[in-house]
């Protein structure tokens, strides 16, 4: 079940769910009402504010879903939003809804992180379908974020001597190597590389050199690249 907000803005309680949420905010309350209904069939919840402040407010990173941001409000204009929520790190994708917009608007919203830029009066199915598509973006970049994370803890777990290890096994050094430049026998590498395998989780020698180039190079994943690239 849908648990919007009233017309007011703010009433919402927003807290950490599995499920997503639709923030809707926008001054026109026949606005908030039309993306409302045209979002009812996602899986989502809807919450909707009046106000900037009273959406600044309630938000958090801990929240997936997306953003529908009406560009003219009474407090905070739509920029000015982004740049907030941009310096308190949170990652929402941004739908921007807007009346006849500048050009250089559009492209400030983009380079602030929003995700589509639709102008009223916008196609019902074409903001159903970028919603959803918003929606199920931030899930997938959460999930990436979430498995950079992961492989950070395991590889705080290692002992400095495996991270050692490791280092040198993924630059490609072989056993008798790694021992000669590290002083100790070919049989201590062979426990400290069987140690690393077991605390990254890697299943293979490719698999741990994916892992921790992932990690370690800060590498963008394919959504969040594609991401960037349209902006």
């Amino acid at each position: 079940m849908n648990n919007p907000s009233g017309p007011g803005g703010g009433e919402s309680h927003v807290s950490p769910r599995t499920r997503p949420t639709i923030f809707v905010v926008d001054d026109d309350a026949a606005i908030l009402d039309l993306v409302r209904r045209v979002c009812a069939p996602i899986e989502a919840q809807i919450q909707t504010f009046t106000s900037a402040r009273a959406f600044l407010s309630v938000v958090h990173d801990n929240v997936p879903g997306c953003l529908v941001l009406d560009y003219k409000l009474p407090d905070l204009n739509g920029l000015q939003i982004l740049q907030q929520l941009q310096e308190r790190e949170i990652e929402l994708p941004v739908i921007f809804i807007s009346g006849k917009a500048e050009v250089s608007t559009a492209v400030q919203a983009f380079k602030l992180g929003s995700m589509d830029f639709l102008e009223k009066p916008f196609d019902i199915q074409e903001l159903h379908d970028t919603v959803k598509r918003a929606v199920a973006r931030d899930a997938t970049l959460r999930e990436t974020r979430a498995k950079r994370t992961a492989i950070g803890d395991r590889i705080a777990s290692l002992t400095p001597r495996e991270s050692q290890v490791m280092e040198l096994v993924v630059a490609g050094r072989a056993n008798k190597t790694i021992a000669a430049e590290l002083g100790v026998s070919p049989k201590t590498i062979e426990v400290h590389r069987a140690n690393v395998m077991q605390k990254m989780q890697a299943g293979s020698l490719a698999e741990l050199v994916q892992m921790v180039m992932f990690h370690r190079s800060g590498q963008k994943s394919p959504e969040e690249q594609e991401q960037i690239a349209a902006h």
